[in-house]
């Protein structure tokens, strides 16, 4: 109010005239321009706080956004801190290892799942805070830690203090296996991870065992023996020996050709297990090759030692083994080298063995044989001789000699023995003992026993229509499933009636795959085909198997006709034999009559045919043919 007052007393001063008279025109225009003054004044002083009030909101609309951007980027940064708090629980839940943390105090931090769960241990147990003894303790507990927690962790906590990375195996009492690394961090605590490599270590003991271990007998393989063989060697001492044997199955090949590799493969396991009941706990056996095995036998003091291992192993594999409800029987020979008298060297040792096997093999098989250095030129020899065999059948170097079997009752020929001879190019004419074997082993034997049956059949069908021919059958050919189908077609071939066919075995087919063995005899029976059991009384089980198959003929062997002269007992067995023959329907024929005091013997004896050197010998086809003819001729006329 005293503002507007000297304002207006400045207009009034202004507006008096000199004369002292007051300008109301002038009075009134200053005025009015006062009052618009005064209203541009507050226009202006309002837009001025207008424009404040603008700014004024614009500024806190700014902070509010501001205040929400920070709320809403600290949400974010609180969500994602969230997240990632979660991912790396999970990852650390769910790791494969166990994991820990400590710190610089020996403190727990952090201890995932996986490790409560390898140690068995509880969530509220092991919190993050509690000391690498109270966590020692905690296992402790729960019987995942064997030891005492407080040295356990003075031990930890000087190899942490080196700053050092460190790992190591443990044990656990339930027989885990847990791997342990452990690293520092900066902060002067350490990281732990707890790996359980259990399935691992088993795995690689496993790989390393079938490396070293025969897959289908689990026997040492030959990697291992020769290492074992080599170690036995290193440490033999002055004055100390010690066996090494190679043995193989007899015929084995012709069981995996015959019955299948299935039951080859069990055959090969039981002889795995017949071999480890054979020896003690030093010896060492192992399978090295596909039916071959080897033994080492340290400490040998005698050699005999050596020589009843060998016998007990030869009798163990020759009793009967049940496969897939089948019983068969085998043999098995065996070389014996010994050191260092044969070698100190492990190749030298098994070549001497191998050499020693061979030799054993040409002694007549389901034996043993010790090296002897001649042995090299006599294995040479068979090799050779196993080579020539191979093509002797192609190049057309069998030929077959028969020998006449005389019928008592009338002194007429009823039947011929087909033997076989090979025509060796370098060694002549050799029997079938020097070869026949090795057929055996090769299998060879089958396509050869093939050839002998048809060979035979063709010749005995030019023969007289009373004339039986007589062919022999190894265990091998009944075993082999084709036999049948072969006798057929070579009967349909030749046009010679079944009943004029003999089919001769011995006791050993008898004892090998009886089953299978028997089906085929009666089947072969059932044609009209003889079956004789040759070498009849030197088995081991004969009347056994007169009963199981009743049999058309029983060839008394020859080592009882040689003794009739001399050997009471040898007449007795000869006169059982005839007289349980007769009960039983069969014909008894006696091998090997070589003098007119045997012959007499055997026809008081009751046997019903004779076969030997002083009936005849055997006679190649064409002079064979002449003799029928003769008898013929000769019963013609008596007639």
């Amino acid at each position: 109010m005293a503002h507007v007052k000297r304002l207006f007393e400045r207009q009034v001063a202004q507006a008096t005239k000199a004369t002292g008279e007051v300008d109301l025109e002038l009075l009134g225009r200053l005025v009015v321009s006062a009052y618009e003054q005064a209203d541009r004044d507050r226009k202006r002083a309002h837009r001025s706080t207008a424009q404040m009030a603008d700014e004024l909101a614009d500024l806190k609309r700014r902070l509010e956004r501001q205040v929400e951007e920070r709320d809403a980027a600290l949400r974010d940064r609180k969500a994602k801190q969230a997240e990632e708090k979660l991912r790396l629980d999970a990852a650390l839940n769910h790791m494969s290892h166990g994991l820990l943390m400590f710190d610089a105090d020996s403190r727990m931090v952090v201890c995932n799942r996986r490790y409560l769960e390898l140690y068995r241990l509880s969530p509220e147990r092991v919190r993050p805070g509690i000391s690498l003894e109270e966590l020692l303790l905690a296992r402790a507990e729960v019987r995942t830690f064997i030891g005492d927690p407080t040295s356990h962790a003075l031990s930890l906590r000087a190899k942490i203090a080196t700053r050092d990375n460190y790992s190591r195996m443990v044990e656990l009492p339930d027989g885990r296996t847990i791997s342990i690394v452990s690293r520092p961090t900066e902060s002067g605590g350490w990281v732990v991870t707890h790996e359980d490599v259990s399935d691992r270590r088993r795995a690689e003991k496993k790989i390393a065992h079938m490396a070293h271990h025969d897959a289908l007998t689990d026997l040492p393989n030959r990697v291992l023996y020769r290492e074992r063989l080599a170690e036995a060697l290193a440490t033999l001492n002055a004055g100390e020996r010690l066996a090494v044997f190679y043995l193989d199955l007899d015929s084995f090949k012709t069981v995996n050709d015959t019955l299948g590799h299935q039951i080859g493969d069990e055959l090969l396991k039981i002889v795995a297990d017949r071999l480890r009941g054979c020896i003690g706990e030093s010896a060492t056996v192992a399978r090295v090759g596909g039916d071959e095995f080897a033994l080492i036998l340290p400490r040998v003091v005698h050699l005999n030692d050596a020589a009843l291992l060998a016998q007990k192993i030869c009798e163990t594999i020759r009793e009967p083994f049940e496969l897939s409800g089948q019983t068969m029987t085998t043999d098995t020979s065996i070389g014996i080298a010994i050191a260092p008298d044969d070698g100190t060297a492990p190749d030298d040792l098994l070549k001497s063995a191998d050499m020693a096997l061979y030799g054993a093999k040409s002694d007549g098989r389901g034996t043993f044989r010790f090296f002897e250095p001649t042995m090299d030129s006599r294995v040479k020899t068979r090799r050779a001789l196993e080579i020539a065999l191979r093509n002797a059948l192609v190049a057309g170097e069998f030929e077959l000699h028969y020998q006449p079997i005389m019928n008592l009752s009338d002194n007429s020929i009823s039947c011929c023995e087909a033997l076989i001879r090979w025509n060796h190019p370098e060694r002549g004419l050799l029997p079938p003992g020097e070869f026949i074997p090795i057929a055996e082993e090769t299998g060879l034997i089958v396509p050869i026993g093939e050839w002998v049956l048809r060979r035979a059949c063709a010749d005995a069908a030019s023969w007289p229509e009373d004339v039986k021919v007589a062919v022999n059958l190894s265990s091998i050919q009944t075993m082999n499933l084709n036999l049948m189908p072969v006798v057929i077609g070579t009967l349909a071939a030749s046009g010679l009636p079944a009943n004029r066919l003999e089919l001769e075995i011995t006791e050993t087919v008898m004892m090998q795959n009886t089953e299978a063995t028997l089906a085929t005899l009666y089947r072969l029976r059932e044609l009209g085909v003889k079956i004789s059991l040759d070498d009849f009384g030197t088995g081991f089980s004969s009347l056994s198997y007169l009963l199981r198959f009743p049999f058309d003929k029983l060839k008394i062997d020859r080592s009882f006709v040689a003794d009739l002269s001399q050997d009471d007992d040898a007449l007795a067995i000869v006169r059982a034999i005839t007289s349980m023959a007769k009960s039983l329907r069969m014909i008894t024929t006696a091998e090997g009559v070589e003098t007119q005091e045997q012959l007499d013997h055997i026809r008081r004896l009751g046997c019903a045919e004779v076969q030997g050197f002083y009936i005849g010998k055997p006679q190649r086809r064409e002079e064979i043919a002449r003799l029928l003819a003769a008898s013929t001729s000769r019963q013609a006329r008596q007639a």
